[in-house]
């Protein structure tokens, strides 16, 4: 019974094979070949900065932090008295830890991570898998994303009253009208 089965699985494995048999590879030669990534492919994790200024728009809420789900997020920002608003001083993210699920993309309501398509960073030593700011601001550099923060609103100019040389002239009032008020009154 068992014979009659394991020849059977082996004809449809043929079968399966034989329909690829004419297709081209689509195997790549991964040194000389690059394989490019789909746009919407989670990749890494990296610190976006400004455009105009270059400095990081993360402003240390600790949402990121919160929301993943493995830890791999370590965020040291104490709140400055004088201002009461946070300086972040370490933000140190362990890809060995992190599971690339996108939760801390989607918590941050800064535009300050993005989830970029890079996938060349193995190594063999375990301490190089944790990244500081500085690394994630430099490999984000380049990453094209979409500013969702509000910026502050400049000041209006002052719209100064136009100046006209003719006076303006009101309209009279229909007498049509004017005398029917006075008749229901």
């Amino acid at each position: 019974m068992g014979l009659w089965k394991d020849i059977k699985n082996l004809f449809v494995g043929m079968r399966i094979t034989s329909k690829h048999l004419g297709r081209r590879a689509i195997t790549i030669q991964y040194p000389e070949e690059k394989w490019t990534m789909p746009e919407r492919s989670r990749g890494i994790v990296v610190l976006l900065s400004d455009k105009e200024t270059g400095e990081l728009n993360c402003t240390a809420c600790m949402l990121c932090m919160k929301a993943c789900p493995t830890g791999a997020i370590r965020i040291v920002a104490p709140r400055d008295e004088a201002t009461k608003k946070r300086d972040l001083k370490s933000f140190d993210l362990d890809f060995g830890l992190c599971c690339f699920c996108g939760l801390c993309e989607e918590a941050c309501n800064f535009s300050a991570l993005k989830m970029a398509a890079k996938y060349e960073f193995s190594t063999i030593n375990k301490d190089d898998l944790t990244w500081d700011v500085k690394k994630l601001q430099e490999i984000g550099r380049d990453v094209d994303y979409v500013d969702t923060r509000k910026k502050k609103a400049e000041p209006k100019p002052a719209v100064k009253p136009a100046v006209t040389d003719t006076p303006v002239a009101t309209a009279p009032a229909p007498a049509a009208q004017s005398e029917q008020k006075g008749e229901t009154s």
